[in-house]
């Protein structure tokens, strides 16, 4: 009969809670949101921001809205298709790839998670610092044309970037570096393209990005740097992911045990566990025979008490109690053995003699 073995296992990590996730990432949007409105800025000192974006990228000649926007205004064709996109997309397959980085990625969730809030909170300081006008809010001087007003009547928005029609006040129009567009698309394109397998998945988070990046110069939301800064806010998030989820397990782990060892988990003692063991792995016993673990453990026991010189209470763990003393009353006769020293006649000789 064979032995069986026994293999312990690493115990699973545990999966983040949905019911901690939703509300953590509430108050974070929350307050993303809340601080887009109340960083509103003045607005000549963000108008100025945004030509002093624009001369620059003239000096090096990266002003690639301005052929962009005059392509999309020309062509109703791709104009129509970016406003829909810039619209909604950003709200819609955001939220819907980190539901299922949640439920198929546990183990990478958290980074992900983290990376995402990271980016959008160092985003909000970007607008505090340098409110800035896009392109669409410039004098029509520099050549612009807003394609969310020019095509409203095809869509929801109104004339206040991608909010719907009536709720312009419920946004700041003048956070536009970094773009958080470009930022969150490179967060998507980066999921799809390292943890889904789809040959089509990679690809999309490969072009997805890239048209992210087209849209919003079109669409004269965005000049160029700020989709560069969009890009540079998400790697300084990708770099901070990492230390801030495990601050937050050192955290978790110091306040867990300062709550006492009731919220930890008992390990059981070590005679209970050699035991557990011991009763897994059936021992070897004579010529291949098998016996019972618990038998062959008392006779290993009786073995080494009665024959190694090991006294039975040494105080070793699992060791029987100590034998008393044997008592006078308790002592037989000694026989003395044939041929022993002193007496070397034969055994009939001797009973003879006496």
């Amino acid at each position: 009969m064979e032995s069986v073995r026994m293999y312990r296992t690493a115990p699973l990590g545990k999966r983040p809670r949905w019911w901690t996730e939703l509300p953590l990432i509430a108050v974070v949007y929350a307050l993303y949101s809340a601080g887009r409105l109340l960083v509103r800025g003045d607005v000549q000192s963000a108008v100025d921001h945004g030509l002093a974006i624009l001369d620059l990228e003239k000096s090096f000649r990266i002003n690639f809205e301005h052929p962009l926007n005059r392509l999309f205004t020309d062509h109703p064709a791709l104009g129509i298709p970016a406003d829909f996109a810039y619209a909604s997309l950003h709200y819609l397959l955001t939220p819907a790839l980190l539901v299922w980085a949640f439920k198929r990625r546990p183990d990478d969730y958290r980074r992900l998670r983290s990376w995402l809030m990271i980016s959008t909170l160092i985003g909000l300081i970007g607008f505090t610092l340098l409110p800035t006008c896009p392109p669409r809010l410039l004098d029509p001087a520099e050549g612009f044309v807003d394609t969310m007003r020019m095509y409203a009547e095809y869509g929801w928005w109104g004339g206040d970037a991608s909010a719907p029609r009536g709720l312009g006040g419920m946004t700041n129009q003048y956070a536009a570096m970094p773009s958080l567009h470009v930022g969150w698309a490179l967060w998507c394109g980066v999921v799809m393209f390292r943890h889904m397998r789809s040959a089509w998945a990679k690809i999309a988070g490969v072009a997805y990005p890239l048209a992210i990046a087209l849209v919003v110069m079109g669409t004269a939301n965005h000049y160029f740097l700020d989709a560069v800064a969009g890009c540079a806010v998400m790697g300084v998030g990708a770099l901070l992911a990492g230390p801030t989820v495990r601050l937050a397990d050192r955290i978790r782990s110091r306040v867990s045990r300062s709550a006492g060892p009731a919220t930890e988990t008992s390990r059981p003692s070590a005679g209970k566990e050699d035991a557990a063991e011991t009763t897994g792995t059936p021992a070897h016993v004579g010529a291949g025979c098998d016996t019972s673990a618990g038998t062959a453990l008392s006779g290993a026991s009786a073995g080494m008490s009665a024959g190694s010189g090991t006294p039975a209470g040494d105080g070793s763990r699992g060791a029987p109690e100590r034998l008393r003393e044997a008592e006078a009353s308790d002592q037989f006769p000694r026989q003395p053995t044939p041929g022993e020293a002193g007496d070397s006649r034969p055994d009939g000789a001797a009973a003879a003699a006496r």
